[in-house]
């Protein structure tokens, strides 16, 4: 999910600064930078993030009792600026854990060598396909899919079926339907530029944009102005008059949807093109150079139990990724499931990220 991601961005963005959850144990550290320690047995510690790390207060407060440290959590803005200041301070970092990096950015991340490898108490209940580093640098902890989400009521009323995969985009029926976000700027934009990658391989996602653009394919710069404001189907774009009923999303908005609604619908208003998603997965890591080392392990193996897990769903919009984690019952009766994202391999992904995103910005933007 930087994601972006983030897909936690999709309801609960937090405002930028050091955040502490809860005050059990510890001394005081008012005056202490982000990551400092309080002795050779601090009991602070310290979790970097993008804005969008959420957690039930209750569940935090269980895991701070039991282990004896107090957790404080640093956002950094979105997924890549966090990563990018972690990288800065390489060897020094600002907290002991890192949470947020995803798979369209691992490769940056461990080939800068900000971690240091630890292996999970829970990790043999991970599912085996989220787990792309096998050194153990990071641990996944959740995932969620980048999907064209569609507004119902404009489908039904113009008798149109709404489009369900990726080549469906380029029919005429949807000819001036659909708003994108800025792949160079936004995640579920270069998500939806890496659908188009998986689909159809490094030769023939170029031919595939060049069909949205003739299409009339909409661009703009972040989530917020896409589904908020031009998206016909959701809350805020009803409100702010959009008029495009097809718009880039996750396929965890409809739930939002519902969560939120006033008065709270018994149905999503909007649907999820199941053909068009990429997956993205987040991970956390062990910084390299820890003031806390100890407290850093505590923290990563609460962030795959069970308890974390199953709180996830509604704090953070994704989904997790153990095996025993069960989704809320509004995920199950107004979510969707994904059977077939599409893929890109993270060292593929690093190897041609830059240069894909300048082609798509020539060929779609310009």
């Amino acid at each position: 999910m930087s994601t972006t991601k983030k897909i936690a961005g999709v309801a609960l963005a937090a405002a930028l600064g050091v955040t502490t959850l809860s005050a059990c144990g510890g001394g005081d550290t008012k005056d202490k930078p982000a990551g400092a320690s309080d002795g050779p047995k601090s009991k602070t510690v310290t979790l970097v993030s993008h804005d969008s790390f959420n957690v039930t207060d209750s569940v935090l407060k269980e895991f701070e009792q039991q282990s004896g440290y107090t957790v404080k959590v640093l956002k950094s803005g979105d997924a890549g600026a966090a990563l990018n200041q972690e990288i800065l301070t390489k060897g020094s970092p600002r907290g002991d854990v890192f949470f947020g990096v995803d798979n369209t950015l691992l490769s940056r991340a461990l080939d800068n060598g900000i971690f240091t490898p630890y292996e999970a108490k829970g990790l043999a209940e991970v599912k085996p396909e989220y787990v792309l580093d096998k050194e153990h640098r990071v641990t996944p902890i959740d995932s969620g899919d980048i999907c064209v989400n569609y507004d119902k009521a404009y489908f039904a009323e113009k008798k149109i079926a709404p489009p369900q995969t990726l080549d469906d985009l380029t029919k005429p029926e949807y000819k001036n339907l659909l708003v994108v976000e800025n792949a160079a700027t936004s995640s579920p934009g270069l998500g939806f530029l890496l659908a188009s990658v998986g689909k159809y391989g490094e030769d023939g996602w170029k031919d595939y944009w060049s069909k949205l653009k003739a299409n009339g394919v909409e661009v703009v710069d972040g989530w917020e102005q896409a589904y908020n404001e031009r998206f016909s189907g959701s809350a805020g774009g009803k409100k702010a008059k959009g008029d495009r009923p097809l718009v880039v999303s996750y396929a965890s908005s409809p739930p939002v949807e519902v969560l939120y609604g006033e008065p709270q619908p018994a149905e999503a208003p909007t649907g999820v093109s199941t053909g068009t998603c990429f997956r993205q997965i987040e991970f956390a890591g062990l910084l390299k150079g820890a003031k806390n080392e100890e407290g850093g392990k505590a923290l990563v193996d609460f962030l795959v139990s069970k308890k974390f897990q199953e709180d996830m769903p509604l704090q953070m919009f994704v989904n997790p990724v153990t095996k025993d984690a069960a989704l809320p019952e509004l995920f199950t009766k107004h979510g969707v499931v994904v059977e077939k994202p599409e893929n890109v391999a993270p060292e593929t992904i690093a190897k041609n990220r830059e240069q894909w995103v300048k082609a798509w910005t020539a060929l779609v933007v310009k």
